[in-house]
């Protein structure tokens, strides 16, 4: 078994003894690891070597026998390693840090966030914490609207392990007004983008019936379309030349990939400068025409993440090129005074 399988495995042994305060069994213990590591089996062997492992790397990983059987939890000497030392600044930057992730809300990921804020609000003293209560009380975060994915979490489970594995996972994939399809993925690794988690994966190369490169099959699948989540006995070679931030970085939205469009924007002053406040991307520019018009060329990878921010700016906004998303913010605008041409019935 690989070394960093061992270590996660028993890394949330830990966090599970922490967690019980009346102990665990062997059984329970097992059957947890499988739950939240997303196995699909594991021998309580395994479980009983983990606990002698930690034992003898000087945890106090303690056994006694109740009503229930035999049952393992920490001692003193291991419940005061999570001691936080914390200013009330601190406190504010990981509160913010926290209520921006509210996307990871039914995940795993949630879970460990709010454990631990939970430990930094027991660990801090009374003064501290007033402190931090009064300041963020002065400080509100929007912008992340409220989304769980509870249904999604064992699949994301199983999608961490085939990451972690690299293994092939069969899902079951609805597009948006279209039927449910079955289809192999290859995972890389995740996305959080605006409140939604997406699946960085590629096709396998067996089921590519265009013979795309590597970069050319990846994709990005969002969590909450899947209705099914398979890890298969089949393996990939991950390609070592797949850069995930490079590729995620590469547009202004979710469409990824490694060749983006410059798209040449013309804007009004007014819509210049609200793009200056709030910029698109980090590679985009502007370049002052005259007083009144400015140039904005920024890369995407898909006519639809353009169509919404061109739109939102109204006639203050003009793609001048690329004609592939200068023609879809065309059709849009024809059928949408299509639409509002009609009176009201």
């Amino acid at each position: 078994m690989a070394r960093n399988e061992q270590l996660i495995r028993q890394h949330k042994l830990l966090q599970l003894l922490e967690l019980s305060r009346f102990g665990r069994t062997l059984d329970e213990l097992r059957g947890d690891l499988v739950a939240d590591l997303g196995l699909t089996k594991l021998h309580e062997r395994t479980v009983r070597r983990d606990i002698e492992a930690l034992q003898a790397a000087g945890f106090d990983i303690q056994s006694e026998t109740v009503q229930r059987g035999r049952v393992f939890k920490l001692g003193q000497n291991t419940t005061d390693v999570h001691e936080i030392g914390i200013s009330s600044t601190e406190l504010i930057a990981l509160s913010i840090g926290r209520e921006l992730l509210y996307p990871l809300m039914g995940t795993q990921y949630w879970r460990g966030i709010e454990t631990f804020w939970n430990k930094v609000q027991e660990a801090v003293p009374n003064g501290v914490f007033d402190h931090y209560a009064r300041y963020r009380a002065a400080l509100h975060v929007f912008g992340s609207p409220y989304k769980t994915y509870e249904r999604q979490e064992g699949m994301l489970k199983t999608i961490n392990r085939a990451i972690l594995e690299h293994r092939l996972v069969e899902i079951d994939y609805q597009s948006i007004g279209k039927p449910i399809s079955t289809r192999k993925i290859e995972p890389y690794g995740l996305a959080v983008y605006q409140s939604s988690i997406y699946i960085v994966a590629a096709t396998p190369k067996a089921d590519d019936t265009r013979n795309l490169e590597k970069n050319e099959r990846l994709r990005n699948w969002k969590l909450d379309r899947f209705h099914q989540a398979r890890l298969l006995d089949e393996y990939f070679k991950a390609d070592p030349e797949i850069d995930l931030a490079k590729y995620l970085g590469s547009s202004i939205g979710i469409f990824s990939g490694d060749s983006p469009t410059k798209v040449q924007i013309k804007l009004g002053k007014r819509s210049a400068a609200y793009v200056r406040e709030d910029p698109w991307h980090p590679e985009q520019t502007l370049e002052e025409i005259d007083e009144e018009t400015t140039m904005l060329t920024v890369p995407a990878s898909h006519p639809r993440e353009i169509l919404p921010r061109v739109l939102s700016l109204g006639a203050d906004a003009e793609i001048i090129g690329p004609d592939e998303f200068r023609a879809t913010i065309a059709d849009s605008v024809r059928q949408m005074a299509t639409t509002y041409g009609h009176s009201n019935p």
